[in-house]
């Protein structure tokens, strides 16, 4: 008698997260490491145009496969959302219909600050520093949520 051949066990890949800093001009992006720890700067993409932006995302989510994207948004020290926040629904929007990710929105209130610090202790001059706040602020936007799901 014949025995059937023991069935594979699908395993359920996770994904990769990924975390923006979104800004007029320029968008941050940081990518978590494949076990979820630490957050990893990916330098910063153009904000304009968005289907541009949205192209290079979609690249993105193919090339590390990301599954989630952590969207900073914008809250005033109230906590209360103006123009800014409703800027970032809306891109947050456009992000999740282009690429299929899961989006979560994350208070971003002060990252830019932290970011800042962290550059200025790192010993990048002003300059250099100005030049990669963007990516920071991803990063300092993605450990924050990597931490609170620890």
């Amino acid at each position: 008698m014949e025995q059937d051949p023991p069935k594979a066990k699908a395993r359920k890949k996770r994904g990769r997260v990924a975390a923006l800093d979104l800004g007029a001009v320029r968008v941050g992006v940081a990518v978590a490491d494949d076990l979820g720890f630490m957050a990893h700067p990916r330098g910063f993409l153009a904000a304009k145009p968005r289907p541009e932006l949205l192209a290079k995302l979609t690249e993105l989510v193919r090339e590390e496969g990301i599954t989630r994207f952590v969207v900073g948004l914008p809250l005033d020290m109230r906590g209360s959302e103006g123009e800014a926040a409703r800027r970032a629904r809306d891109v947050a929007q456009a992000i999740c219909d282009a690429t299929g990710c899961e989006i979560e929105l994350w208070d971003e209130r002060l990252t830019t600050v932290q970011a800042q610090r962290a550059l200025t202790a790192s010993g990048l001059k002003k300059a250099k520093a100005r030049a990669r706040i963007d990516e920071a602020s991803a990063v300092t936007i993605l450990q924050a949520w990597l931490d609170r799901r620890r």
